[in-house]
């Protein structure tokens, strides 16, 4: 079941990637994520008070480490998304599956499969790249790279909170005020086109909020209920709709070279998280 509250969080989010790169011309980062924050706030705020909840928990550290690396990676992949094309930027991003390997591997020897997995996903990374990144959009990839290593933090904080029996609600509205709040500074101080912006602008950069929100409690019940590294696999699902987004809506066209990239490395987020390859590996290292 977590499966499917994955897929569904995979289509809002790259709806909110589509709707993200629409406003990114008219309004800066900061004013995004910091819309994408205040939208689920103000609506799970609301709903908190009129249900008489509390959103102290005990856990606070966990949802301090969540909330300030997903703030940070939001940032980051914002910007990716504004200079890279969609698909590109989304891919990156969710490279986020072979970190968690990685941060498993340290904790305990890797299984040779797992080092070939992550050989094969960071090859296919530099296959996605170097088609489709010109000179100018280094930066962005930087960006989407950076962001998938936060969202890797992010989300094994998130599937602890989840064991710890954290609520969905709790955990989105500790993360949206938080997001709110450390955004604000770049939304004043950054340069935007603000005053250009029309109602359809407007329209868009609410949904970001929305899509965000929606995407963030479908996120929280599919981490928290599921395997951490099985569940980020499910999430290149977000490849496939953003793939779909950028083509019909900038014609965005994608490589065979970058598409053999993305598949290299699907593949090696789905060997590298598959469960029997480290159940194995323990049960040999036991014996």
């Amino acid at each position: 079941m977590n499966a499917l509250w994955m897929l569904l969080t995979c289509f809002l989010f790259a709806t909110m990637g589509a709707c993200v790169k629409f406003v990114g011309s008219h309004f800066n980062i900061g004013q995004i994520v910091g819309v994408r924050g205040l939208v689920p706030a103000l609506i799970l705020g609301a709903w908190v008070l009129w249900q008489q909840r509390t959103l102290y928990s005990v856990h606070w550290k966990s949802h301090l480490y969540r909330s300030t690396a997903g703030t940070l990676s939001m940032l980051l992949y914002f910007m990716a998304i504004t200079r890279l094309p969609l698909a590109t930027a989304v891919t990156l991003n969710n490279t986020s599956a072979l970190f968690i390997a990685i941060v498993l591997s340290l904790r305990q020897p890797p299984p040779r499969a797992v080092l070939g997995a992550l050989a094969l996903g960071f090859a296919g990374v530099v296959l996605v790249l170097r088609p489709t990144i010109e000179h100018d959009q280094w930066l962005g990839a930087a960006c989407g790279l950076a962001s998938a290593f936060l969202t890797c933090i992010a989300q094994l904080n998130l599937r602890e909170l989840g064991r710890a029996g954290e609520p969905e609600w709790r955990t989105v509205s500790i993360f949206s005020i938080t997001t709110a709040v450390l955004a604000l500074p770049l939304a004043v101080l950054q340069p935007s086109s603000i005053s250009e912006a029309g109602s359809g602008e407007w329209g868009y950069l609410i949904a970001v909020g929305l899509c965000g929100g929606l995407g963030q409690l479908t996120l929280s019940r599919a981490f928290g209920r599921g395997r951490a590294i099985v569940t980020a696999s499910v999430g290149y699902s977000t490849v496939i709709f953003s793939s779909i987004y950028g083509a019909l809506l900038w014609g965005d066209r994608i490589s065979p070279l970058s598409w053999l990239g993305m598949a290299m490395i699907i593949a090696g987020s789905l060997i590298s998280s598959h469960p029997a390859t480290w159940q194995g590996h323990k049960a040999e290292h036991a014996d």
